[in-house]
């Protein structure tokens, strides 16, 4: 299958990182957002990417505005495409209903993909008339830097889709790993000891924030568990937090901390409002 236009729906920092790894890549993208606004700000921080790249000499000039070229803003209806990937709130009902509507506007030859972090690929694709043609491809914040990608099977996916998913992500420069569909697949199953224990750490005061990021880095990790979950933001991680721990039918080592709680119920989500467990300079 030779994939031309593909479409990414939602324009937050998942959405964004995967529509320029695409555009880079050569790919057309067709980029779409509820609030048409988030389009026009996601396109802006591209920019500002592909910009740090020049500086960095990781990029040319022409290099950036032909990627630019390859990215359409788009209403919903115009979201035809080979592959579209979703890249939404992790919600269940809300990615359901979404993707129901996808089928309804593209072909049965369409590939539906979902950026899920941690909700079952069977259950989101319950609802579709074409289940087999559903996948989950799990990109990484930030998704323009980070290499990895899950490819995710449900119940009732074809695997020549797997196998389209994975050409895929080799395409636009990614490592594509094959997971089965379980809560939090590979990495986030993992990871959620990095930042549960950080936090736990913090509230027995063990240490303070500065001294476990510090102390994380200084083992190898690229970014410390409070810096990565300012990245990723801070609501985000506590709904994983919390559909991990219903997966794994409430088992203590998943259970949300009530820092992370706090820190959404104040509004401090970290680099998207300018403060979390860090203060950010925001470009709003």
């Amino acid at each position: 299958m030779i994939i031309t236009p593909v479409g990414v729906v939602g324009a937050g920092s998942m959405g964004q990182g995967i529509a320029q790894v695409c555009a880079s890549a050569g790919y057309h993208v067709l980029f779409y957002d509820l609030n048409p606004k988030m389009v026009e700000h996601g396109i802006d921080s591209i920019a500002r990417h592909l910009d740090q790249a020049i500086a960095k000499g990781k990029l040319t000039t022409a290099q950036k505005e032909k990627t630019l070229q390859h990215l359409e803003k788009v209403p919903f209806d115009k979201i035809q495409a080979d592959l579209v990937i979703e890249a939404v709130v992790e919600k269940l009902e809300v990615k359901q209903k979404l993707f129901s509507e996808l089928e309804k506007i593209n072909t049965p030859d369409t590939i539906l993909a979902s950026n899920t972090s941690s909700l079952s690929i069977s259950q989101i694709a319950a609802e579709l008339k074409h289940p087999e043609r559903f996948v989950g491809l799990h990109f990484f914040n930030p998704a323009h830097l980070m290499k990895l990608v899950e490819v995710v099977a449900g119940e009732k996916t074809e695997n020549r889709v797997v196998l389209q998913g994975i050409d895929f992500a080799q395409s636009i420069g990614k490592i594509p790993v094959r997971v089965k569909d379980s809560p939090g697949f590979i990495v986030n199953r993992v990871a959620r000891h990095y930042y549960l224990e950080a936090l736990k750490l913090l509230e027995e005061n063990t240490a303070d924030i500065e001294t476990i990021d510090t102390l994380t880095k200084s083992a190898g990790f690229k970014l410390g568990p409070f810096e990565l979950m300012d990245l990723i933001g801070n609501d985000v991680n506590l709904e994983v937090s919390r559909l991990m721990y219903e997966s794994f039918g409430f088992t203590p080592r998943f259970k949300p901390n009530s820092i992370q709680e706090e820190k959404v119920r104040t509004g401090q989500l970290g680099r998207k409002t300018g403060q979390g467990y860090y203060t950010y300079k925001t470009d709003k």
